[in-house]
């Protein structure tokens, strides 16, 4: 007689859900709640048990089309999130944080527009003024001559011959 013949198979038998579990009793295949809280998910039924209680989610799974359910169990999950930290506004609170977030967003992108828009005007201004004809003989030495000359002293007009060389004017 080998191994073999002393295992006896046994037929897998139906895990209760986390919902049946939670609440001590027998889970059977036809269980509402067994496709939305399966038994490793302990964790999202105790929320939603502790926010609703059973048979008030049993009662709003029951009223949802069975192709949505499973939305409306992730919104109840959701919403029983948002219950336990913070009771008193659950998910509006949230919201109402995420909607504060995206106002202060679109103000700060109105004025970083509005930053770029004045940027690109300098530019063009600057632009326009190095382009522009008239303004090249601003670019031109001062006096006519060939010395490029800041107006102070011709003595130290940019002349490599007459500017002083380094060292030169150290006592």
């Amino acid at each position: 007689m080998g191994l073999e013949s002393l295992i006896v198979t046994r037929p897998k038998t139906h895990q209760p859900c986390a919902a049946c579990r939670m609440l001590r009793r027998r889970c059977d295949s036809n269980c509402i709640l067994a496709p939305y809280f399966p038994c490793d998910e302990m964790d999202k039924f105790a929320k939603v048990h502790k926010v609703f209680g059973a048979s008030n989610v049993i009662k709003m799974i029951q009223m949802v089309e069975e192709t949505n359910r499973e939305d409306a169990v992730k919104a109840l999950v959701y919403e029983a999130t948002a219950r336990m930290r913070d009771p008193v506004y659950g998910s509006t609170g949230a919201i109402c944080q995420l909607q504060k977030m995206v106002q202060e967003l679109e103000m700060q992108l109105e004025s970083t527009k509005a930053r770029v828009l004045e940027l690109q005007q300098q530019k063009d201004q600057l632009w326009s003024v190095l382009t522009n004809v008239n303004h090249l003989e601003l670019l031109s030495p001062i006096n006519g001559g060939d010395n490029f000359c800041l107006g102070y002293d011709d003595s130290i007009a940019y002349d490599p011959d007459k500017f002083p060389v380094v060292g030169d004017w150290i006592f």
